[in-house]
């Protein structure tokens, strides 16, 4: 009687591995096909990021959303294009969230150096600083520039504690008609001192 009692066991946990096994092949097969799907499409790395004087990390000379956006080009084999206001930012930390605070409260759209022509490609990650808990306006700047009909749109910040915020929605009100991936989020402080840490975060977050 127990050798049948565990018999009838060792089926019952067979099938119930095979029923879940079957359940776990269509999402596995169709996150492999988004995958490849995604890697197969022109992409562009367009990010805003200020060196100088950082929360955390003192003076630097490369800014840490460019350091990741650099790390997410490398990987996702995409051509990169850096937001840049005509007008500098002051160099010291203070002075320059400051000047960014009356840039939000005004909804300014500050001038940027040239431009890239987004619609050309099919996905776009858009990198930023959260600064106020939105990004830079110049971001805005850039966005409103564009056509974002059919794009697939990936944002990705760096910061000291308050992640990606608001700043998701807003760039998903400002990418109109386009379609929204989840957004990354990296310390400014891991990004300069453990770039192999980023690197990881990154590495991972794409594998999604």
């Amino acid at each position: 009687m127990k050798k049948i009692i565990s018999m009838i066991a060792i089926i019952i946990s067979v099938c119930t591995f095979y029923a879940c096994a079957q359940n776990a092949a269509p999402k596995q097969d169709e996150e492999l096909k988004t995958k490849k799907s995604m890697e197969n499409k022109k992409t562009l790395v367009a990010y805003f990021s200020r060196a100088d004087e950082n929360y955390s990390v003192g003076y630097i000379t490369k800014g840490n959303t460019e350091i990741i956006a650099e790390m997410i080009a490398k990987e996702t084999a995409a051509d990169l294009f850096h937001i840049e206001t005509v007008k500098a930012y002051p160099k010291e930390y203070n002075p320059c969230i400051e000047v960014a605070k009356k840039e939000l409260n005004s909804n300014a759209r500050p001038e940027i150096k040239g431009d890239i022509k987004v619609e050309d490609y099919e996905v776009i990650y858009i990198g930023y600083p959260n600064w106020w808990g939105e990004p830079p306006m110049a971001v805005f700047t850039f966005i409103e520039k564009h056509n974002w009909q059919g794009k697939t749109v990936i944002p990705f910040c760096t910061h000291e504690g308050s992640g990606l915020g608001s700043t998701e929605q807003s760039i998903k009100n400002a990418c109109k008609s386009a379609t929204m991936q989840k957004g990354l989020a990296v310390r400014g402080a891991t990004a300069q001192n453990s770039p192999e840490e980023a690197r990881k975060m990154v590495l991972k977050w794409l594998g999604k």
